[in-house]
């Protein structure tokens, strides 16, 4: 009987990264001379893993979240995993926007991944493992030709390999 080799298949994004990122930008917010006087803000709510930027117009909140995906993207965090939501109106004639931080693969995604891994005969077994989904099979090159596929596939989230033994 062959030894299976197998990985894991995950969307995570490191909460401390995302909250430097933040800070980094609430400060940048202070110090820039076309947001300073704004009263633009932007929290990040840990429990909740949500992102909410305060603005006086939609423009500004704009700007405001494109700082914070350049302060994002220094980091090492992909802004897949930002799912911003609609402007809303707010008290004072203000806008806030909510973007909520994807972590885990949700259900519909996860069967979606594995019924692609499977229409492509690879030679492996996938099981969807609450948030994350284990490829496994008794060939090492046929699990990287599956991490290969997976990298050209757009899913709407980023997608990491751990794992891989």
């Amino acid at each position: 009987m062959a030894k299976y080799q197998s990985f894991d298949v995950v969307s995570q994004v490191d909460m401390q990264e995302v909250d430097n990122a933040v800070q980094q930008a609430a400060k940048e917010l202070t110090q820039r001379y076309d947001l300073k006087d704004s009263g633009a803000t932007v929290t990040l709510d840990k429990s909740a893993a949500t992102i909410t930027v305060a603005a006086p117009a939609d423009f500004v909140a704009r700007q405001v979240i494109d700082v914070l995906g350049s302060k994002l993207v220094k980091r090492g965090v992909d802004l897949k995993a930002l799912d911003w939501g609609q402007t809303e109106n707010a008290s004072g004639g203000t806008v806030r926007v909510t973007g909520a931080i994807v972590n885990g693969i949700e259900a519909d995604l996860a069967k979606r991944i594995n019924k692609e891994i499977r229409d492509q005969k690879f030679k492996v077994k996938v099981q969807i493992e609450g948030d994350k989904l284990r490829v496994s099979g008794p060939k090492r090159d046929e699990l990287q030709a599956v991490i290969a596929f997976l990298k050209e596939q757009e899913y709407g989230i980023p997608l990491q390999f751990t794992n891989y033994r």
